[in-house]
């Protein structure tokens, strides 16, 4: 595990980033400031398993869908790790999705409400994401936002049992109530 001391100050690059080899956090870069983050939690896990059973099976073949931690690298001083991410198959690399994802889902946790509620948000939608989806587990909420211009505007938000039904980006329902339950 190795964490490479940075300049007090000093706006970090991608390069910067990649040179962490620490695995038991999450290390994201906003405009050049580190951002690290715990492990998940198992609610915060289970969610994010069955948010990409869900997509996985109406992604169309242009596009992919994956789990953290895979990097969105969005310029050289933003690199974001979305919980899942959505995109097209000739924008991942070997190490990361390079440019802008059809769809970033932000599963929340106390520690990352701040960012995964302003600071990611207003990145992604400055970047041009079309689509951003949050969900609150301990609620349980799903919050699904589109791009309208340079603001995300809320497009669906169910609680509880109910069900979002959504066309764009792709034709899906989803219950929080679902996303959460340990069966």
């Amino acid at each position: 595990m190795t964490v490479p001391s940075f300049a007090h100050g000093d706006r970090l690059t991608r390069r910067d980033l990649e040179a962490i080899t620490d695995e038991r956090h999450r290390y994201e870069l906003v405009d050049g400031t580190l951002l690290v983050s715990p492990s998940p939690r198992p609610l915060h896990q289970r969610v994010v398993a069955r948010v990409l059973a869900a997509l996985t099976a109406v992604c169309p073949a242009d596009c992919e869908v994956l789990p953290a931690p895979v990097d969105v690298v969005l310029d050289e001083f933003t690199v974001m790790i979305p919980d899942v991410v959505v995109g097209r198959r000739e924008t991942f690399t070997e190490r990361a999705l390079v440019g802008v994802p059809v769809l970033a889902v932000e599963v929340v946790s106390p520690s990352s409400r701040y960012i995964d509620r302003h600071l990611k948000p207003a990145r992604l939608a400055a970047a041009g994401c079309p689509f951003y989806w949050v969900i609150e587990p301990n609620e349980p909420t799903l919050s699904c936002f589109r791009l309208d211009g340079t603001e995300y505007v809320l497009d669906a938000e169910a609680t509880g049992e109910e069900i979002v039904r959504l066309e764009v980006p792709y034709r899906i329902d989803l219950s929080p109530a679902d996303l959460v339950s340990s069966y």
